[in-house]
Order: C-alpha cells, then structure tokens, then sequence
C-alpha cells in the first residue's frame, strides 16, 4: 500500500557526487533511512531522518561526506554524496516507517516497515 521510489543512481568516477532520491506514496511516515548492502555482504545502515527533520543521523562509515535531506512538499527525501570512493559501490536503499522507535532500532533493518527495491551505485577508482 505504501510505495517507495528510489532514483539516482548510476555510475561515477571516484572523488565525485551523486544524490539519491526516495519517492514516498505518502506524506504520514514519520522516520525515513538509507542503506546499502554490496554483493555478500549485509546490508548497512547509511542514514537516517526524521519527516520533520529535527532528527538526523549519518553512519560514521559516511561522515562528512554524506548528508540526508527532505522536500516535504515532494514527500521525498534525499541522500547527497559527496568525495564518493570505489568502498561505497553498493545497492542503495530507502526504508521507512510510522510511529517512532530509539535510536538502536532506528539503526537497523528491524526498525524499517516499507522498503524501495533499491538503486544500483557504481564508484569506478
């Protein structure tokens, strides 16, 4: 019932940008979150935002070089990375859920209710 859209991805050199985008079907979610998971590996916990964006959260694995961001008119939220390296090549996803939760939850796939099918990003070295 509840559709989320990724958008964005694609290929790039590294050292360069892109920004990912999510989609929401709906304006009434409260917490949205990015993740990524490269072949064999699990899936990781990037980012994460409240709707109304007093919360917000980066992994230290992308500190200071991404940033979560959202157009509540668009109900889409956004994912801005930066000096991007061949480590960050992975299937990124957006997560999202109603109500609220701690932080740990907030961290992890558990803590998710909708999911997007993902968006491909490639770092070429």
């Amino acid at each position: 019932q509840v559709h989320l859209v990724e958008s964005g991805g694609g290929l790039v050199q590294a050292g360069g940008s892109m920004t990912l985008a999510c989609a929401a079907s709906t304006g009434a979610l409260t917490i949205y979150g990015w993740f990524r998971q490269a072949p064999g590996k699990e899936r990781d916990f990037v980012a994460r935002t409240s709707w109304s964006g007093a919360t917000t959260y980066v992994a230290d694995s992308v500190q200071g070089r991404f940033t979560i961001s959202r157009d509540n008119a668009k109900n889409t939220v956004y994912l801005q990375m930066n000096s991007l390296k061949p480590e960050d090549t992975a299937l990124y996803y957006c997560a999202a859920r109603g109500g609220w939760a701690d932080d740990e939850t907030l961290s992890q796939e558990r803590g998710y209710t909708y999911w997007g099918q993902g968006t491909q990003v490639t770092v070429s070295s």
